[in-house]
């Protein structure tokens, strides 16, 4: 059974897409620890970040750096703090999460419920401010 990000990636279930490549895919997390939470993840469904090739690995990272540079250009930040976690979704994910403090990144804060007018204004902003390579 495809995860839940394969369904994403194949158009099954809707998201707020900030970018794609041919193997690579960026989206919204639609409960964000902070406005601009993104998750990034390769095409190919790999369970463990560890089990990718080296190839599409080091390519998740590259685009990952993409995205990560246009959030902190759409979202005031500090910095883009990045996490791998991977126990929640069973396909390899980086989270790009916006951050001004170490609070920003505990995963046992309460998480937002923008609306969807926000989450589509937020994902807009993001897309203005990446490199037009990676649409």
């Amino acid at each position: 059974m495809p995860s839940i990000f394969t369904r994403i990636i194949n158009g099954e279930i809707p998201c707020y897409k900030i970018a794609e490549d041919e193997n690579y895919f960026a989206f919204l997390d639609i409960s964000p620890l902070v406005k601009g939470h993104t998750l990034v993840v390769p095409k190919q469904e790999t369970d463990y970040i560890f089990d990718l090739n080296d190839d599409v690995y080091k390519g998740l990272w590259s685009f990952a750096k993409k995205v990560g540079k246009g959030i902190e250009q759409a979202v005031p930040c500090k910095r883009i703090g990045i996490t791998v976690i991977g126990l929640e979704v069973p396909h390899a994910h980086i989270h790009l999460i916006p951050i001004n403090r170490m609070a920003d990144m505990n995963f046992a804060n309460p998480k937002l419920s923008p609306s969807k007018d926000e989450m589509e204004a937020t994902a807009a902003a993001i897309r203005a401010a990446l490199p037009p390579i990676i649409m």
